[in-house]
């Protein structure tokens, strides 16, 4: 017998649930953290367009272009979209819908525990 049978024979099928779950929150926020510096990785590594030198005057006449037809607002959403499309503004997003994620299983994983702990609790109340 090896020790991971012995840890299955001493663990009720509940506590196992749990332990799945945690680990499934560990390999989120791993995957989450991989594919952020992935992201990062190659997005930096790409040849960045917008310091061209012939474009100098482009961006000055496409700025006040949006702010004549769509105003501030239209400014705004170009800024942000801008923002957007930035390596390490993607990666960012990565990591906090990684987190949140890992953070959601391992509430379940909290709440799964509590109500083994309760079933067991009763159970050695009736014994």
């Amino acid at each position: 017998m090896n020790v991971g049978d012995k840890i299955q024979a001493t663990c009720s099928p509940a506590r196992r649930r749990v332990r799945r779950w945690r680990i499934t929150g560990v390999i989120v926020l791993l995957l989450g953290l991989a594919g952020a510096g992935a992201v990062y990785w190659l997005g930096t590594r790409t040849a960045n367009l917008g310091d061209d030198l012939s474009m100098t005057g482009y961006s000055k006449a496409e700025t006040r272009q949006m702010g004549l037809l769509y105003g501030q607002q239209g400014l705004l959403i170009e800024e942000l979209q801008n923002d957007l499309k930035q390596p390490g503004t993607q990666a960012i997003i990565i990591i906090i819908g990684a987190t949140i994620i890992a953070a959601g299983v391992f509430y379940f994983a909290r709440i799964l525990e509590l109500e083994a702990g309760d079933a067991e609790t009763a159970n050695q109340a009736r014994e």
